[in-house]
């Protein structure tokens, strides 16, 4: 096949017109649709339903598709392997991790790494879907569990639980919360359990829900459900890391937690030695090591003062 028209193809597959296309191309829309026709004809077969809104891939441009993406993404990998062979760390890295480690966690530290490395570009992809590394979906990952992709590098970085958290100026208007029965007289903050999430959550919600909780709240991520808690909504289900920058949320009923959760970091085999990815590797290593020491750190002051 044409390499030229194999790109141009995935530029309007990707695109779903031929005007975008030609945008991103720097061509004509007439001369997008030449080669578009050109590249029918060699394959004898029609890769595009075309209508007023617009194209859409036929199962045969769906096939072809496909491969142009995993050229594609191949071609994304050899060039970051090329760009990383310079002195310094510069350029994209894409990182997946769930929206709440992404927004409570991660995005909040980030500010350190580009103090450093000024010249690098985060493209930070919040999703609980589970991104393919090796397809190069994503370039690392921190996930709540161990990644069970092969040919990838992982690292355990830190073990999370979920717990009950609370403001002093809610629990001041509320009957007292000294055993879990008294769960049934207070708001419930927590993931619907129809929510993707840890199984360690939903275990634990599922034991604060078999205690006739009245009231409840339910929203699809860990961020939803801190602005509930911090805005005095009720009792939340969180994890544990949100203590360090919110220290003013007091932990409701010490005893109960969910089981240990592994957060792991992984990136594929092929980029062990790309700058970027040691770059960002160290960085969330040593704010790992400065989460545990401030969280260990806040534990003695509490019992200090308590």
């Amino acid at each position: 096949m044409d390499w030229d028209k194999l790109r141009i193809f995935h530029a309007v597959a990707d695109a779903g017109s031929l005007t975008h296309a030609g945008d991103v191309l720097h061509l004509s829309q007439s001369a997008v649709s030449r080669q578009i026709r050109a590249l029918e004809e060699s394959l004898n077969t029609t890769l595009f339903h075309r209508h007023a809104r617009g194209l859409i891939l036929t199962e045969q441009g769906e096939l072809l598709f496909d491969a142009t993406k995993s050229m594609n993404r191949r071609l994304e990998a050899a060039s970051a392997r090329i760009r990383d062979s310079e002195e310094e760390v510069f350029g994209e890295l894409r990182v997946t991790t769930t929206t709440g480690f992404g927004t409570l966690w991660l995005a909040p530290r980030l500010p350190k790494l580009y103090e450093k490395y000024p010249d690098i570009k985060i493209d930070l992809m919040l999703e609980e879907r589970v991104l393919d590394l090796p397809m190069r979906e994503a370039d690392v990952a921190i996930r709540m569990k161990e990644p069970s992709q092969a040919d990838l590098i992982r690292k355990r970085l830190m073990n999370i639980r979920m717990r009950l958290y609370a403001t002093r100026e809610y629990l001041d208007t509320r009957p007292p919360l000294s055993a879990i029965q008294d769960i049934s007289g207070h708001r419930l903050i927590c993931q619907a359990l129809t929510s993707t999430q840890v199984s360690a959550g939903s275990t634990l919600i599922h034991h604060l829900l078999s205690h006739e909780v009245q009231s409840i709240f339910t929203v699809n991520n860990y961020f939803g459900v801190l602005q509930g808690v911090i805005n005095n909504l009720g009792v939340g289900v969180l994890p544990d890391y949100v203590t360090e920058d919110f220290p003013h949320l007091i932990r409701c009923l010490p005893e109960l937690e969910s089981g240990e959760v592994p957060v792991f970091l992984a990136y594929p085999e092929e980029l062990r030695q790309s700058r970027r990815i040691m770059a960002f590797r160290d960085f969330v290593q040593d704010e790992i090591f400065a989460h545990r020491k401030s969280v260990k750190d806040l534990a003695v002051d509490r019992a200090t003062t308590a």
